[in-house]
């Protein structure tokens, strides 16, 4: 049976090239030329990109249309949160530039989930709305610090369960609430994964991390590799030992 994950088909493949459908690497560089030298370096092996607030911030569109041009998959992940109706538009612009992920934040309320979905529900081919929960640099002192009492991990389940009575199927989480997430969600729902670290890799800011593997056993169905690969020496050896690693487990 093809595995499939919300507006996202994923064939059946050799491990290897599974795991290159499920790789998104993360384009945090300061403008375009920075955007394109890595994708050159990386498109043998590297099929999704994600562009999110400093390189959309420097380049705006112009970042996604080579990409797009180019055949790649975009993950834009720009955590909309604003009035229901502020962000509806805004996910109707990302729809247009045909991203094939987008984020609005759980925390702006069913309310908003609600409007973004049912304006992209509009669409022929929509993308794939993901819900974020819990930035995975928050640990349970920087969530006391923003007066959430519960732990990182009650937060997440809490915004999910509000996200999935609103009509939302595909969530951001960190490694440590896969497993729980799925349960809840199901089979079908899209889990996309930040905070990967490979074993011996730098934690960097990150404070709720796990491997590649351990993200994949879980149930995690995309994961989203930055610093490991593009801070790298040689950010296409970097990406083909992290797919190494997700073959493995898948």
């Amino acid at each position: 049976m093809k595995p499939s994950f919300g507006n996202v088909r994923i064939p059946e493949l050799d491990p290897m090239e599974e795991a290159a459908k499920r790789l998104i690497v993360a384009l945090d560089v300061p403008g375009a030329a920075a955007a394109e030298d890595l994708v050159n370096r990386l498109e043998r092996s590297c099929h999704w990109f994600k562009v999110g607030m400093e390189l959309f911030t420097a380049a705006g569109p112009a970042a996604i249309e080579p990409l797009v041009a180019r055949g790649h998959s975009v993950f834009l992940d720009l955590k909309f949160c604003d009035i229901p109706n502020t962000v509806a538009g805004a996910v109707r612009s990302a729809a247009g530039l045909g991203v094939r992920l987008v984020t609005v934040h759980a925390s702006g309320g069913p309310a908003m989930l609600e409007a973004a979905r049912d304006e992209l529900e509009k669409l022929a081919d929509p993308p794939q709305l993901l819900a974020v929960t819990v930035l995975t640099s928050i640990d349970a002192g920087q969530a006391g610090a923003i007066g959430i009492s519960r732990s990182p991990g009650e937060q997440v389940e809490l915004l999910a369960r509000m996200a999935l009575g609103a009509g939302i199927t595909g969530f951001v989480c960190s490694p440590q609430e896969v497993a729980r997430l799925r349960e809840l969600a199901g089979p079908e729902a899209v889990l996309v994964i930040p905070g990967i670290r490979p074993a011996g890799a730098h934690v960097d800011d990150q404070k709720r991390v796990a491997t590649p593997a351990e993200a994949l056993r879980s149930g995690a169905s995309f994961l989203v590799v930055g610093r490991p690969i593009t801070h790298a020496a040689d950010p296409a050896e970097a990406a083909e030992a992290v797919l190494k690693e997700m073959a493995e487990a898948l």
